[in-house]
């Protein structure tokens, strides 16, 4: 067994640290897009396309109160601002591009953990 320096350790720690931290961001930001795809389909009945935004989310997502919350805020901003704008929806095959494109940024951000 080879032995690394404490000092290295830290060092790569550290320098690791902003990559980590922007991949985090930019994984709640797919996360708060996927919400809000999550809420228009809900207000507007499409079901098929909620349960792959849910199945997305619980793919990708940390189990974490912050992406949760992210999530299910970003759920209800969307049900609510639909629901109250008194226009049409947009089509089951709308939401699905939007939630392929969604897909592709959290493979990205949040690769799904191997089993």
């Amino acid at each position: 067994m080879r032995y690394i320096p404490l000092g290295f350790s830290l060092l790569f720690a550290v320098l690791s640290a902003p990559t980590l931290a922007a991949d985090a961001e930019a994984g709640l930001l797919a996360v708060k897009s996927l919400g809000g795809v999550n809420g228009q389909a809900l207000a507007c009945a499409e079901t098929k396309v909620a349960a792959r935004a849910r199945e997305l989310m619980l793919a990708h997502a940390p189990k974490t109160q912050r992406f949760g919350a992210a999530y299910e805020e970003a759920t209800q901003e969307a049900y609510t601002a639909q629901t109250r704008s008194g226009q049409a929806c947009a089509s089951a095959t709308e939401l699905t591009a939007r939630l392929n494109a969604l897909a592709l940024r959290l493979s990205d951000a949040l690769p799904v953990a191997a089993k």
